[in-house]
């Protein structure tokens, strides 16, 4: 479906054409030749290793990219260089799809050196395109820079505008280029890269969590708010940022921290340097890497996600209680929460779809036909576990409403009784400009109906919303980002 297909489909809703015949909706849905994705996507994950003893390190950043698959599936790349070799010697690969597509044996043994950064992305700025993807490599008089950024700015044209005025001829579409040209133009009036990347992180605004090699240092960057995760750890000399910690664990390394919100650490050498000029007292941390981005086996600013998903459903047990025979989590991301609601309503939990995990990605087949074909494949009810039951069913949102009212459907005609929904996040009544892709309003379906206008529309007997006030105890106090759901943003937009 196209973005004016879909405008038309939102007036439709709107007038009420649909009343309350789901049919009617699913039938307008299936007219459009491509689909729009229901789920929000992740913006990306990065990855930076140096080793200063001389090992080896493309291994380790494939394996790293591996377990930050989640955060990004469109593109990848490594960058490596040998830190005691020629200055500019910097190995790079990238390529569009999942990371064991783009890279096998023969890429990662040409991919020589002991200092490397890696890239998973999702397009939130610049199309999904070659072009785009990450680490950016830059060849400048001062050496190489190459740069992985997960996040999305906010100023991106007042910027792209002043570096075109000076010249700059750009090579991409993605707001990343724009930081690696601002660090690349400082770094002539600096004495250090990390004096350029100071200054040009006094003038970005919005979120990220950057890693940067320059020919000798290796350099991770967070936004001041802390929009974006980037944590530290270390594996005998080698020390290694990522977006998450399942990264380090997936490498043998150990947690040491997570990056400060402004600060900017510097590996040289195998020493630690942090800058922390830009540290600031507000912060506002993602809300939706503990509802859905980050693995489970993360944690992110001393926050287990695991307990975060738990305490979620705990919490919508306790506010949206419900009489049912087993409660069920939408494969995988209501899993954890449907638990959680499990242990605090005392209704049993149970599985109710089968996933198969080894059908391949379903926007890429070629027809509306066959990416249906290809859902039913990937997910699928299991008819004698929801017989005759009356189910609570989690999942981490409703963003257009068609999945799960799909889902229900197909509960149903398994024999399923009542379907009581609950999700583990608020409404989302606001875009992100943060690298989250939370469509327009308009896309939205809590912007134009009440939740039992949308209760009736996805067929659920009961339809129960996370509070915004419940938020923080989920997250342990940690100050969020809330917008999507509150309309606060932290910065000017």
């Amino acid at each position: 479906m196209t973005n004016s297909e879909f405008r038309v489909y939102y007036l439709i809703v709107k007038q009420r054409r649909f009343g309350e015949n789901p049919r009617r909706l699913f039938a307008f849905l299936r007219k459009g030749e491509k689909t729009l994705e229901e789920r929000i996507k992740e913006a990306c994950g990065v990855f930076g290793i140096y080793a200063p003893a001389g090992e080896q390190v493309a291994n380790s950043v494939y394996y790293g990219l591996s377990s930050l698959q989640h955060r990004g599936q469109e593109s990848c790349g490594i960058a490596v260089c040998d830190t005691k070799g020629p200055v500019g010697n910097m190995h790079v690969h990238r390529g569009m799809g999942l990371v064991n597509e783009v890279f096998k044996e023969e890429n990662l043994r040409e991919l020589k050196g002991n200092l490397g950064v890696g890239h998973v992305r999702y397009s939130t700025t610049g199309a999904a395109a070659l072009n785009n993807a990450q680490p950016l490599v830059l060849h400048y008089i001062k050496g190489t820079l190459a740069l992985a950024h997960n996040g999305n700015l906010v100023n991106t044209k007042e910027l792209r505008e002043e570096l075109a005025k000076s010249g700059a001829i750009f090579q991409t579409t993605t707001d990343s280029e724009v930081i690696a040209y601002y660090i690349a133009r400082e770094r002539v009036n600096t004495r250090t890269v990390e004096e350029a990347i100071l200054r040009t992180a006094e003038k970005i605004k919005g979120a990220y969590g950057l890693v940067i090699a320059s020919p000798q240092k290796l350099i991770g960057v967070r936004d001041p708010l802390g929009l974006k995760p980037l944590c530290l750890g270390k594996r005998g000399e080698a020390y290694i940022f990522a977006s998450e910690s399942c990264a380090l664990s997936a490498i043998g390394a150990e947690f040491v921290r997570d990056v400060r919100p402004g600060e900017i650490v510097t590996i040289s050498e195998g020493q630690v340097f942090s800058n922390t000029e830009l540290c600031q007292k507000q912060q506002a941390h993602c809300v939706f890497e503990y509802i859905y981005f980050a693995r489970l086996d993360s944690k992110i600013d001393g926050v287990s996600v695991y307990e975060s998903r738990l305490k979620a459903g705990e919490a919508l047990a306790k506010v949206y209680p419900a009489e049912a025979d087993m409660v069920a989590g939408v494969p995988d991301s209501g899993i954890t929460a449907a638990q959680g609601y499990a242990k605090a309503s005392g209704i049993p939990f149970g599985m109710a779809f089968y996933k198969n995990s080894y059908v391949g990605r379903t926007f890429i087949k070629p027809t509306q036909e066959e990416r249906e074909s290809s859902v039913r494949l990937k997910l699928s009810v299991l008819e004698q576990a929801v017989k005759g039951k009356n189910l609570v069913l989690v999942d981490d949102s409703i963003v257009r409403g068609t999945t799960i009212a799909n889902l229900i459907r197909l509960l149903k005609q398994a024999g399923a009784g009542k379907v009581h929904v609950r999700i583990s996040s608020p409404p989302f009544l606001y875009p992100c400009y943060y690298g989250t892709d939370v469509p327009s309003n308009k896309q939205l379906l809590a912007v134009s109906h009440s939740t039992e206008e949308i209760r009736r529309m996805i067929g659920a007997d009961s339809l129960g919303y996370m509070k915004v006030e419940d938020l923080a105890a989920m997250a342990e106090g940690l100050p969020l980002c809330k917008a999507c759901f509150d309309n606060r943003y932290p910065t000017e937009i």
